[in-house]
């Protein structure tokens, strides 16, 4: 397996329309690397600079101590999965997992042993006799997945290989990938829109805008301490809630002021007075207030959706604004409701509204 390094990598098409911009990422030996973003914001050319399947405008693609950046794809040893299976129909699995090495010349016995440890790890020992139209979706993409693995490259590279897959199915298969991953200790590319594959699967997530690296942390950073306002909202479900609030000091204390609710802060933060910034709170973090002191505002229940042990309510705000909460499904509320909300005060996310970075260290 190697690293992967992209050196402020840029790709320009002929119409001017700019995929990647200065894009640098450093994925280390072994590692598993999540691209996540809406469409259209250059993950997946990113994926294709890497495998050579697009040339890069600018910049450095080195894998290992190798500088790719001119190579064409077969001389790059990398696997490329797809989210179509792209299996050859009229061949059985085993037949589907051999043909890139007997393509390669390899010797027979490499090609049995290999083929068997790749059927064991993915379970799919039961099925090589079979042809791919005679498997489930699940089990079509474990066999691409395998006829990747049996190349043994210096890295994985895969392109939203699971949206194919029924909910089920893909919660399943994720399972397999970092199992599988775990077992080969193999480098690892990924690309998905999916935030919640991305923050299961990845070691570090890679958070791209219109071609444009905006965070690049572990799951758990970007969630707890999003960089800016687009992470803070394309990261969590359902979507975190903003309010822009002005800032005002009185009696030493620093007020957050808003149409909809006034929030004292016990904090060092320094905000040019005037100033607006947008307040973050995800739906997890709302919380009903035990009293009328705690109590930062009232809302009306809107609308009540049961997820078994979770609800998500919809919040009407005072002023016209509304709020997602996410409340245990045994919390007494109905419709029409009015109820008393808590902000607390170490779970909110500060940020600058003018460049939309974040304020709050903490």
């Amino acid at each position: 397996m190697a690293a992967i390094r992209l050196d402020k990598v840029e790709k320009v098409y002929p119409n001017g329309h700019v995929a990647t911009r200065g894009l640098d990422l450093d994925i280390a030996d072994g590692e598993f690397l999540v691209l996540v973003g809406p469409s259209g914001c250059g993950k997946s050319t990113a994926l294709r600079l890497v495998a050579g399947l697009e040339t890069a405008t600018r910049g450095r693609i080195v894998i290992g101590d190798r500088d790719v950046t001119a190579l064409p794809p077969q001389e790059r040893d990398l696997a490329m999965v797809f989210q179509s299976y792209a299996l050859y129909p009229h061949k059985t699995v085993r037949q589907n997992l051999e043909f890139g090495l007997r393509m390669r010349r390899a010797d027979p016995a490499l090609i049995a042993r290999r083929v068997d440890e790749v059927a064991r790890v993915l379970g799919i020992e039961a099925v090589l006799d079979r042809k791919p139209a005679q498997l489930s979706g699940g089990q079509r993409q474990r066999v691409a997945l395998g006829r990747a693995m049996v190349r043994q490259p210096q890295a994985f590279l895969l392109d939203e290989p699971l949206s194919n897959l029924d909910a089920r199915l893909r919660v399943q298969t994720r399972a397999e990938l970092a199992r599988m991953h775990r077992q080969l200790g193999a480098t690892m590319l990924y690309v998905t829109h999916d935030q919640e594959e991305a923050m299961t699967l990845g070691d570090r997530v890679a958070v791209l805008r219109d071609g444009r690296l905006q965070q690049l942390a572990p799951p758990m950073e970007i969630y707890r301490r999003p960089a800016n306002l687009f992470v803070a909202g394309f990261i969590g479900s359902p979507a975190m809630n903003f309010f822009r609030c002005t800032p005002r000091r009185a009696d030493g204390r620093l007020r957050l002021e808003s149409p909809h609710f006034a929030l004292p802060l016990d904090t060092g933060l320094e905000v040019p007075p005037g100033k607006e910034i947008v307040v973050g709170v995800r739906p997890q973090d709302v919380r009903l207030a035990n009293s009328a002191e705690e109590a930062d505002l009232t809302a009306r229940v809107d609308v009540i959706q049961p997820l078994g042990s979770e609800a998500v309510i919809h919040l009407e705000l005072p002023g016209e604004a509304r709020a997602v909460a996410v409340l245990s499904a045994e919390a007494p509320l109905q419709v029409e409701d009015q109820i008393a909300v808590h902000f607390p005060r170490e779970r909110l996310h500060l940020f600058d509204a003018t460049d939309e970075h974040r304020l709050n260290q903490a």
